[in-house]
């Protein structure tokens, strides 16, 4: 019998990725499709009727899950909330349950309400789970160290989803990274030895989202695209002839070690092909801390010429930045901000330290007993630790939230877009013509930075772009659009800490007296702490409702878990007097 299959990627909160305030100017839904999903949509029979979901884009109804023979859950752990939502409904309806992806991989042993655990490497354990499923026996967990050889794996579906409501398009060209960072868990998941495509298997993948009129900006989604440097290099030889033949119809973006600026011919032949940007995992300027860390890729030159190298060769870095290291001397929070003022890196994601699963640094803090929590899976605005840091708590949130807020005030972020403007090169070739949604999302931005409070240094970087170098004012109003998305949310994360820590300080005092008062059976106390409580929670609510829609997502969870800690207190002091 034929199987209908829903899957369902659920919702991604607002984060620095999530890029909430870009889409609105581009009229976008949402950053980049579920690629994960697509391409297992295309290992399932031919037989199967599939019908993606993607709830940033689409909402999903209860009719979708009822309809389903079984529902396919993808997610990373910053959807877990959504995820357990999904599941509850598939669970009321009783549509089984099949999920994936780095988040089950990391936490199924805790995820309650799924069926079926199909994780690691689709490619060798999706087969067993769908050979079982037509025998009518699957098992509950499917799990399968293997490597498989992803020359061998189908391209994604790219026709089971609305490519017109996404700024990128994602491909993936590789698995696997040669480097062997303590806190990172792609190496664990898949391999140190980088596994690739073929040039043209790759080339037909980007045929089949040109087939699909999608134009624009495509993210190689590889941990490291340059792992494999000779293969690589061999595709980009094959990328810029398709790149040629079809009028270079689209940009392309990856993420790259830094040992990128060291290979000239790599360089030139990424920006032949059409790449414009590159994420490298920076993490610190601070040396030790590299070594510490085994980051011994950053330690080969300095971070800055290398970063600058890059740029004079028409592409922008996109750094990642981590606080929060055992290593991490006292004055870091200033040498952040310093390096990434001065290396002219606009989009900065700096982030406190998030200890993954599955990690070299999760093994070594759990053995010296400083894991506290699981994570959340974002770790650029939920400035609560998941582990026991060096440095004192306090001392390490402060500095972190100094320097988020010096990094993106408007005169330092401008500074640093004409810093990486100065730096490329005045006469690089952009293919990119410029559309319709292009001169659209210009006058939404200038419209709306105009009248924003940053306005004086909006317009004095427009002006100097355009002084400077005319070709690269696209390149301008790109970075002025991203500015106004980390400026608004860097400043909705600092108002909703802000607010966090006036509810977390009313509920304190409240904690240690509602044990004592329940030990010692004081029923008419009881009772007038359950009315104390009850007003400090609705004076909360109310506080909370008239904060602004961003702030308040910023504090979904931790205002749940106010609320619930209210709750819970209520309901233990209404024991005592009932």
């Amino acid at each position: 019998m034929k199987k209908r299959i829903v899957m369902i990627y659920p919702e991604i909160p607002t984060t620095y990725w999530s890029y909430k305030y870009v889409l609105r100017f581009l009229g976008k839904k949402a950053s980049i499709p579920p690629l994960g999903l697509i391409t297992v949509a295309s290992m399932l029979p031919d037989d199967y009727d599939v019908k993606v979901i993607d709830m940033n884009t689409s909402r999903l109804s209860l009719h979708d899950i009822e309809e389903a023979d079984l529902a396919f859950i993808s997610a990373m752990i910053v959807q877990k909330r959504s995820f357990a939502e999904v599941v509850s409904l598939c669970n009321e309806v009783g549509t089984p349950v099949v999920a994936g992806g780095p988040y089950p991989i990391s936490f199924y042993d805790k995820i309650e309400g799924v069926d079926h655990f199909v994780l690691d490497e689709a490619e060798v354990t999706l087969p067993k789970f769908l050979g079982d499923l037509e025998k009518g026996c699957p098992k509950s967990i499917y799990r399968d160290k293997r490597k498989p050889d992803i020359t061998k794996t189908p391209p994604p579906r790219f026709d089971l989803i609305d490519v017109g409501a996404y700024i990128t398009i994602p491909l993936q060209y590789s698995r696997g990274c040669p480097f062997n960072c303590e806190f990172c868990d792609i190496i664990e998941m898949f391999g140190r030895t980088p596994r690739t495509k073929h040039p043209e298997q790759f080339v037909n993948e980007m045929e089949a989202i040109y087939k699909t009129g999608f134009r624009g900006s495509l993210f190689i989604v590889d941990d490291n695209f340059i792992g494999n440097n000779q293969k690589v290099k061999a595709l980009l030889r094959r990328l810029i002839e398709w790149q040629r033949d079809h009028g270079h119809p689209f940009s392309l973006s990856t993420e790259a070690s830094i040992n990128l600026a060291q290979d000239d011919e790599l360089l030139d032949l990424m920006v032949k092909a059409g790449f414009t940007m590159v994420f490298v995992g920076i993490e610190t300027p601070d040396e030790k801390t590299l070594a510490v860390i085994q980051k011994k890729q950053n330690l080969r030159s300095s971070i800055s010429k290398s970063v600058m190298k890059i740029q004079q060769h028409g592409i922008e870095v996109t750094g990642g930045f981590i606080i929060g290291f055992d290593t991490d001397p006292d004055d870091i929070f200033d040498r952040q901000i310093n390096f990434i003022q001065k290396a002219g890196i606009p989009v900065a994601m700096v982030g406190l330290l998030n200890v993954l699963p599955n990690t070299q640094l999760f093994r070594r803090l759990e053995k010296e007993g400083r894991t506290v929590v699981d994570s959340s899976g974002n770790n650029t605005h939920d400035l609560r630790l998941n582990f026991v840091p060096r440095m004192p708590q306090e001392v390490l949130l402060d500095g972190y939230k100094r320097v988020i807020s010096e990094l993106y005030t408007p005169g330092r972020y401008f500074k640093r877009c004409l810093t990486l403007m100065r730096r490329m090169p005045v006469g690089i070739k952009r293919y990119k013509s410029i559309s319709k949604s292009d001169i659209k999302a210009f006058l939404l931005s200038f419209v709306r930075q105009t009248f924003s409070f940053y306005v004086v240094h909006y317009l004095r970087f427009l002006i100097r772009a355009l002084q400077y170098n005319t070709s690269l004012f696209p390149v301008a109003v790109v970075l002025a659009v991203k500015g106004h998305h980390f400026i608004t949310l860097t400043k909705e994360i600092l108002k909703a800490e802000e607010f966090s820590t006036k509810f977390n300080k009313a509920l304190k005092p409240f904690q240690g007296r509602v044990i004592k008062v329940i030990e010692k059976r004081q029923k008419q106390v009881a009772a007038e702490m359950e009315t104390h409580i009850m007003k400090l929670k609705n004076n909360f609510q109310r506080k909370y409702w008239r904060l602004n829609r961003g702030v308040q997502q910023c504090l979904e969870n931790t205002f749940a878990e106010f609320e619930s800690h209210c709750e819970e207190m209520i309901s233990k002091l209404r024991l005592v007097y009932l």
